[in-house]
């Protein structure tokens, strides 16, 4: 949002702007009166899903600013809420601003309700299966939104997501998703430049998460079949989306920054080579896709995540005029460097993030909407694990529009998760040929 619309005409309280946010939604309050006291007042921030992206974004939230105070916490695991607000109040050397008491701790799979009531800033750190639900809620209630990337696991929730967020910016809630590359200024410059001609029109992408993989959850005595899921979730399509979506997002969603497109249609191959035990679930060890945007361009896309192999976790972009080599680097097509970016003292941009999104709120100030980019950049990932899984081509309109859903049909402890284990143990695995993905 340019400056001039955002000009502050009546100065008003934090209760006050988080009220005049529900006014907003029914066209009451111009986007002119849309403002906040200034850093005088406290944000009240709640963090929903406390693991290691939810402590350190709460601690990154706290950060951003002296009036940012942590009020709320919900988790589906007690344990986890307690090793989370124990992290942070380590990590900020129990900072006063830290103020979750008992009875703002909340547990459980309706958590998220409690949370949300209680602040009005949330932060969504979920499995990312449940970001659709969250996110939709937060936006009903009328909160400004940090939500962790991706924002779905299978096209319903994307769907959902976009819908959302149209939602979000009528209200003119503030959202912003951690696809953290946009906040970090080696690729912002880089993405400027790119975006101004300096290679060209962009004809081929090389997009890479090869990695040796993360950790596992193994199953102990006692736990319901839905426990050790939601503890084990990278492993299961319905929480996490496979490392293509989880991960290889952030690669993806750069080749579609610098196309300011997504792609069309994909086709590529994956499985499991090493990665096949009774605790690795149904998700794949390594994809390989090849996108296709409508201009003809292509995206070449890798993900693995194998021990001992090569790690490469980068892009780069070739163009018509041009190539980029990596980010930061832009040269001509003979190889002479046309402009380096030096970021030895570049901000940490899982900073950077938070820092903004928290000066836009408490200057009263409606500046991103990250949720549809976010969404677009969670279906391509989606697009290209439907490609592996059936070993077919897949346009983004049949993407898009499918209704098979991943979630489960209940939430409980003691209800089935969607997929469920053979009498060994092992769960079914997608099988190129035979799998359907639509």
């Amino acid at each position: 949002m340019d400056k001039k619309s955002s000009k502050q005409i009546f100065p008003l309280t934090r209760r006050q702007f988080v009220q005049s946010s529900a006014a907003a939604t029914a066209g009451l309050v111009a986007s002119s009166n849309f403002a906040f006291a200034g850093g005088a007042d406290t944000i009240r921030v709640g963090v929903i899903g406390c693991g290691g992206r939810g402590t350190g974004a709460a601690v990154q939230a706290l950060r951003a600013s002296d009036n940012v105070k942590l009020v709320a916490m919900g988790e589906a695991f007690k344990d986890r809420l307690d090793q989370s607000l124990t992290n942070i109040k380590k990590e900020m050397q129990d900072d006063p601003r830290i103020d979750v008491p008992e009875e703002r701790q909340f547990v459980g799979f309706d958590a998220y309700k409690d949370v949300i009531a209680a602040s009005d800033v949330v932060i969504l750190t979920t499995p990312p299966g449940f970001r659709p639900m969250h996110f939709e809620a937060a936006i009903e209630a009328d909160k400004h939104v940090f939500m962790e990337k991706p924002v779905a696991t299978d096209a319903p929730g994307v769907r959902s997501v976009l819908a959302t967020a149209e939602k979000a910016k009528a209200k003119k809630l503030n959202v912003v998703v951690g696809l953290q590359r946009h906040y970090q200024k080696v690729y912002t410059e880089w993405m400027k430049r790119i975006h101004a001609g300096a290679i060209g029109d962009v004809v081929t992408s090389h997009v890479y998460w090869n990695s040796a993989g993360v950790w596992v959850r193994p199953r102990k005595p006692g736990m319901t079949e839905m426990e050790y899921q939601m503890r084990n979730w990278y492993y299961f399509n319905w929480l996490c989306g496979d490392h293509i979506t989880e991960q290889h997002i952030h690669n993806i969603d750069v080749s579609n920054w610098a196309k300011q497109a997504h792609p069309v249609r994909a086709h590529g191959m994956g499985g499991r080579q090493v990665r096949n035990g009774k605790d690795h679930g149904e998700i794949f060890d390594h994809h390989f896709v090849e996108f296709e945007y409508a201009d003809g361009s292509r995206m070449f896309s890798q993900c693995r995540h194998i021990e001992g192999c090569e790690n490469r976790v980068t892009e780069s972009l070739q163009g018509t005029n041009g190539y980029a080599p990596k980010p930061g680097v832009l040269k001509t097509a003979s190889g002479y460097t046309i402009w380096e970016h030096d970021d030895s003292n570049d901000k940490n941009p899982y900073q950077v993030e938070h820092d903004k999104l928290f000066a836009a709120i408490s200057a009263g100030e409606y500046k991103f909407a990250d949720a549809k980019g976010g969404a677009e950049a969670t279906m391509s990932s989606i697009l290209g694990r439907m490609a592996t899984y059936s070993g077919q081509v897949i346009t983004w309109d049949e993407a898009i529009k499918s209704d098979l859903s991943l979630m489960p049909k209940e939430f409980a402890w003691d209800a089935n998760p969607p997929v469920m284990p053979d009498e060994y143990g092992y769960y079914p695995v997608a099988v190129p040929g035979k799998t359907k993905v639509l």
